[in-house]
């Protein structure tokens, strides 16, 4: 496989350690996704130099995990993590080592790592150094654990929300054993904070492959939060058919879980797994529109009265529950239409009311709201003297 070029900072990075004697190479998740030809977010470096040299290197650096061995490097480019090759202790909280030990060996500290796809290393010249298959799994789409993946789980049981949220971002398959060690290990889950594992869950909605979320329910990780197991339903896959934003995302997701009845209250579960009071509010007022409009007049009266976050969430669940799968476009032409679907986009205001000598108080309102209701069905009429007519007719 061809691999992708390092930008000219981290060949910087890797030279300068060199020129010190130190080993280094890119690892991690930036040589799986150089590999394959993603484009690589973060580049990670590993060393031989001691978290105290690489400070010593560079003259802007942040003792980020000093005790693990990681020194951000700031860079005009951007900011570099630098770990020293290690290894690690027994682990004392299913997610951190209880100590590390800093070594010069490359192979002993890709023998830590999670995956084998995440197991590799290059250096400065583009060689690969794949000691436990990784180019090969990656070939094939396969998850694999780097050694047993009954002891990699129990070290950190966020690494079988990890698979799955690589396998749904890849499109991979989660090889036999290491599937068979999820679904043996499901109880390590307690271990993690409802913030880590909203953080997994909430990557793979994003992903092309949302329907994996549903594995993480099959497979009873998230059973803190659902307590349904061993079902796997196929809607969540519909939810690839929206846009990449993380609010429509969460909000579909819990409307699916509400019809299946896997949960009562979206706000037990969201609030439960720790996320913000905005998500929380906007999708539970969106599930309150139990029955989404189909025409563009409805549409247009039901953003007039709710906030417009409201209705696309309240479309995108209508889209991902029902076959129509065209309520969010309709509703987002609408809202990019620059029609007046508001009191605030009327071309007449209240002061123009008093103006023509109406008196303040609920009958004005209700005037503003009759003529909100002309223009929704005829927005060419959106004119101040049209408006100005229509109230002198009235």
């Amino acid at each position: 496989m061809k691999v992708t070029a390092p930008p000219g900072h981290i060949v910087f990075l890797l030279n300068r350690l060199a020129s010190e004697g130190f080993d280094s190479f890119i690892v991690g998740g930036s040589v799986r996704d150089s590999v394959m030809g993603r484009p690589v977010k973060d580049w990670d470096l590993a060393t031989s130099a001691a978290p105290v040299d690489v400070a010593r290197l560079f003259p802007k650096t942040v003792l980020t995990g000093e005790r693990f061995g990681t020194v951000t490097v700031v860079l005009p480019e951007c900011s570099v993590e630098v770990t020293t090759f290690r290894t690690e202790g027994e682990y004392i909280n299913g997610r951190h080592p209880g100590e590390v030990e800093f070594i010069t060996d490359l192979d002993e500290d890709l023998s830590r790592r999670d995956f084998t796809i995440n197991a590799m290393a290059e250096s400065v010249d583009g060689a690969l150094y794949d000691p436990y298959g990784g180019i090969e799994d990656i070939k094939n789409g396969i998850i694999r654990c780097v050694g047993g993946p009954n002891t990699r789980f129990a070290e950190d049981a966020l690494r079988m929300f990890r698979a799955l949220r690589f396998s749904a971002q890849l499109g991979f398959s989660i090889e036999k054993e290491t599937l068979q060690a999820i679904y043996a290990n499901t109880a390590l889950a307690d271990r993690i904070s409802s913030e880590r594992i909203r953080m997994e869950l909430e990557k793979t909605l994003m992903s092309q492959r949302p329907e994996v979320a549903g594995e993480m329910i099959k497979t009873g990780l998230l059973g803190r939060f659902i307590a349904v197991s061993g079902k796997n339903p196929d809607d969540f896959k519909k939810i690839s058919s929206l846009p990449e934003d993380p609010l429509l995302r969460w909000c579909a997701f819990c409307g699916i879980l509400i019809n299946k009845l896997y949960i009562k209250s979206a706000v037990e579960l969201l609030h439960n797994m720790h996320l913000d009071g905005k998500t929380i509010k906007l999708c539970t007022r969106a599930l309150e529109i139990t029955s989404f409009p189909v025409g563009e007049i409805e549409i247009k009266r039901l953003l007039s009265k709710n906030d417009t976050f409201v209705v696309r969430c309240a479309a995108a669940v209508g889209d991902v529950l029902y076959e129509d799968g065209t309520l969010l476009a309709t509703t987002d032409r609408i809202i990019n239409s620059g029609e007046c679907i508001s009191l605030g986009e009327l071309a007449v205001s209240g002061s123009d009311l008093l103006t023509l000598g109406h008196l303040p108080g609920q009958e004005l309102g209700k005037t503003l709201d009759r003529l909100l209701e002309h223009v929704i069905e005829n927005p060419g009429d959106n004119n101040r003297e049209v408006l100005i007519k229509l109230i002198l007719e009235q």
